[in-house]
């Protein structure tokens, strides 16, 4: 009492601005800046590499896709869904960066007060799927697509049903696939994953032959195409067919000698 009689009465705050502030101090102790000095992804996405350096500032985060932003303001309010717009840029630049706990750390944050975006439970899935999580990835992937139908998620979708052995799960996504008429690198990568989940059943010869619609001649080689070879020449390998199998990997090794471990898989074969 003595103390308040001193300082006088206190100032009246108002409680908006004093829950903001303390929302603002929470974000501040859970971000982490991370610097580095841009992307060096090269063909094969599992071969991205980080570079960090303390004397560059930090990147900025790229500008989030003005319905996304539309839809947080729309949920949460013009300032409120400024600051999650530039949140959620931060996580799918996270992502990209593959700080993936980081990613999934922002994104379910946000996820909890904008449930109805989908792009907030994207990153939370791509974020889990690539940190193994399965089952997490695919609860998030689901709600998702349910938000809003979104095509490339699919493929990491079936994957996660393929590693939780969801056979018919994987075979409902790659249908979904298919029927959607996507760009070519998805339709690649939902094969991959659907003939991937045959071959984990012991079923090579029917995951060769959903592989063959990769084998037809191409004018301008892409990575989902050396992909697509590289698997299939797996299959024959493991079907003990290294004639095949050799063919395929050659025929990665002319278009891209340092393609993944290509070399080593022929000399194992015997070129």
């Amino acid at each position: 009492m003595d103390v308040k009689r001193r300082r006088g009465p206190k100032p009246e705050i108002d409680p908006a601005v004093v829950k903001e502030q303390e929302r603002a101090k929470i974000e501040a102790r859970t971000t982490e800046q991370w610097i580095d000095e841009g992307s060096v992804r090269g063909s094969a996405r599992s071969a991205t590499q980080r570079a960090g350096s303390s004397g560059r500032a930090p990147r900025e985060a790229p500008e989030l896709d003005p319905v996304i932003t539309a839809q947080l303001n729309d949920a949460l309010g013009a300032q409120r869904g400024a600051r999650l717009s530039e949140r959620l840029a931060q996580a799918s630049e996270a992502l990209d960066r593959e700080r993936f706990d980081e990613a999934k750390r922002i994104a379910t944050s946000i996820a909890k007060e904008a449930p109805g975006v989908a792009a907030a439970r994207e990153v939370v899935g791509l974020a889990n799927y690539r940190l193994g999580r399965y089952k997490q990835a695919a609860a998030s992937l689901e709600i998702a697509h349910d938000l809003h139908e979104n095509q490339e998620i699919l493929p990491p979708l079936a994957d996660c049903y393929r590693a939780l052995e969801r056979w018919s799960a994987v075979e409902r996504v790659w249908l979904l696939i298919r029927e959607s008429s996507p760009r070519h690198e998805i339709l690649a990568e939902g094969r991959i994953v659907a003939a991937g989940a045959l071959a984990d059943r012991g079923n090579l010869s029917a995951a060769i032959e959903m592989m063959m619609p990769a084998t037809k001649k191409t004018k301008s080689v892409k990575d989902h195409h050396l992909r697509q070879w590289y698997v299939l020449a797996d299959f024959y390998d493991r079907l003990n067919d290294p004639i095949k199998a050799r063919r395929w990997f050659a025929t990665i090794a002319e278009i891209d000698p340092e393609y993944v471990d290509v070399q080593t898989r022929l000399r194992h074969i015997g070129r």
